[in-house]
């Protein structure tokens, strides 16, 4: 999903320490509709991590992430719906794995699998988002979700149509 509006909200946490900069957001984002988004500006080194694993267990989104100046950065969160990924009818864990491997092993096990059920891909090479776009585009693999659940772990759920 593209953002395409101004965040409602900046909030610059700059100066405090982890959990602080967390704690803020979640204040902030928790009174948001979904869908909205906020900036949150932050220097602590922690920040990434934390944003990751509370968007991972909250269902919000780390969109965008820049840097400011210096060593602050900036991370556009969006508020989610609510809504849980798909439940998988198989994991494909494929970490350590570099491209196009995490592709060649998903179309092997999607391939002994009935239409309609999902696959969820999880790999930190860093192409396999590239990777993931052009293969849905080609083939009849639809990409029905898609997480970042740590700092560069890709969950990808694949469905087979």
């Amino acid at each position: 999903m593209e953002i395409t509006a101004k965040p409602a909200v900046t909030l610059d946490m700059s100066g405090l320490s982890c959990p602080a900069p967390l704690l803020g957001a979640k204040r902030i984002i928790d009174d948001m509709t979904p869908g909205q988004s906020m900036l949150l500006i932050s220097d602590c080194p922690g920040t990434p991590d934390d944003l990751l694993a509370w968007a991972r267990q909250t269902g919000n989104e780390v969109v965008s992430t820049e840097r400011i100046e210096g060593n602050r950065m900036g991370y556009t969160i969006r508020r989610g719906g609510g809504a849980q990924p798909p439940v998988p009818n198989a994991v494909l864990d494929v970490r350590g794995l570099t491209c196009p491997g995490p592709i060649l092993e998903a179309k092997k096990l999607l391939d002994g699998m009935n239409a309609g059920d999902i696959l969820l891909l999880i790999s930190n090479c860093p192409g396999t988002p590239a990777d993931v776009d052009s293969w849905v585009k080609a083939t009849s693999v639809e990409l029905v979700g898609r997480v970042e659940g740590a700092r560069g772990v890709h969950d990808f759920y694949l469905r087979r149509k």
